[in-house]
Order: C-alpha cells, then structure tokens, then sequence
C-alpha cells in the first residue's frame, strides 16, 4: 500500500464523518424548529387557554432554526456522497 493511497482513504473517512457530523446537528436542528410555538398561537396561563390569531400577512410556520437544520442535513448529505466518491478515485 502506497502513502498516497493511505491519504485517500483518511480523507474519504474524514468526509464521512463530517457529512455525518453536520448532517445529526442538522437533524437536531429540525426537531428543535417542530416543537416551537407557531406565532399565531399564544399561550395564557391565567385562563388555562390558548388563542388563536390568525392574519395571512404575518404567519411565521418556520425559523432559521429550522432552515438551517435543512440546509446542514443537505450539506451532510452532499459530503457523505464525497466521501463515496473519493474511494473510488
């Protein structure tokens, strides 16, 4: 076995260990934006009630929380298939 290939092999487990790395903390990310409150949804503990108020115009369903989660579990994705890659190069 050559040192070069020795290489290839470390960063082909190096991508893959990223893409899994970034792609759990984007996982953790989603699951954290699917249990917040939505912001047409209040909560009032001296009635023991919630109210709805629902206006078009200013729905927020998702967060940046969530949007990053998204776009990290896509970035993980993206670096396990480099990994995948690398080895056969």
């Amino acid at each position: 076995m050559a040192v070069g290939d020795c290489h290839m092999v470390s960063l082909s487990l190096a991508l893959t260990l990223a893409g899994d790395a970034v792609g759990v903390f984007g996982g953790l990310l989603v699951f954290v934006e699917f249990f917040q409150l939505p912001s047409y949804l209040s909560y009032e503990p001296e009635f023991d009630s919630y109210n709805f108020d629902i206006s078009p115009l200013d729905v927020t369903e998702h967060t940046w929380i969530g949007r990053i989660g998204a776009l990290c579990i896509a970035l993980g994705f993206a670096l396990r298939f480099a990994g995948g890659i690398s080895t056969l190069v």
